[in-house]
């Protein structure tokens, strides 16, 4: 497999700052583990850039984005595991499998799930809930767990079973005393009120960033009153209060 030009570029850029003998001190000191953590950011810089619809933005976050995979990619190689025409030609592989209809002898999708199921069978983990990656963000994995779980039966069958879940999850918070125990607790609410919104077609990560957004929205249109640290929390409350009324949305 041959790469465009820019990709063989960056490939060996990337080699070079790898190199023991001329290469960058940094660079070689990094291993899959010390880099997962830019991955997992760079991916969120992405989003970002989308959220903001700053395409400018977005082509440097897609770079540096692009950068861990080879980043990654290399370190493997070193080792002796795969490189990266082997990660370039595995996505191909996929997408053409998991689309028979387009670059098959199918007629039509067989469906995503059917798919994804064919695609498990031999693995040692059978579980319905196998490969649901344990790195996703918190909210994002409740939901997929759910997903998976309910494709088996095991769901409230209309939203008032998992209203009802956290009402009675939200009073054994209120009951625990111990410190470890309510953490417990608080997460259980937090998993019924992921439920909720699946059953609710509600994407519970964006609506949180949603929330997000407001608040920091209306809140930096508050601090900037005169005196705003010595207000009192009643102040402060009406000044909220206008900025909501002034940012209805």
């Amino acid at each position: 497999m041959t790469s465009p030009p820019s990709l063989e570029r960056l490939v060996a850029i990337m080699r070079r700052l790898r190199d023991s003998e001329v290469g960058c001190a940094w660079d070689l000191q990094q291993n899959f583990a010390t880099i997962a953590p830019y991955t997992v950011e760079e991916a969120y810089e992405v989003a970002d850039a989308i959220d903001r619809d700053d395409m400018e933005a977005l082509q440097d976050e897609l770079g540096d984005l692009q950068l861990q995979v080879v980043f990654h990619a290399q370190m493997a190689e070193e080792l002796g595991c795969f490189t990266l025409d082997d990660v370039i030609g595995g996505i191909c592989d996929k997408l053409e499998r998991r689309h028979p209809h387009i670059f098959g002898g199918a007629t039509e999708s067989p469906g995503w799930d059917a798919i994804k199921a064919a695609e498990r069978t031999g693995r040692t983990d059978t579980s319905a809930l196998a490969g649901v990656a344990g790195a996703l963000p918190a909210l994002d994995r409740a939901a997929k767990l759910q997903r998976r779980a309910a494709r088996t039966g095991f769901d409230w069958p209309d939203p008032s079973g998992a209203r009802a879940k956290i009402d009675e999850e939200l009073g054994e918070l209120d009951a625990e005393i111990e410190q470890p125990r309510r953490a417990e607790e608080l997460g259980d609410l937090l998993f019924a009120v992921v439920n909720f919104a699946r059953h609710l077609n509600i994407d519970p990560e964006e609506a949180l960033r949603q929330a997000n957004r407001k608040f920091e929205r209306r809140f930096r249109a508050i601090e900037t009153a005169p005196g705003f640290d010595d207000l009192s929390l009643e102040a402060k409350e009406a000044l909220w209060r206008q900025a909501k009324a002034d940012q209805s949305d």
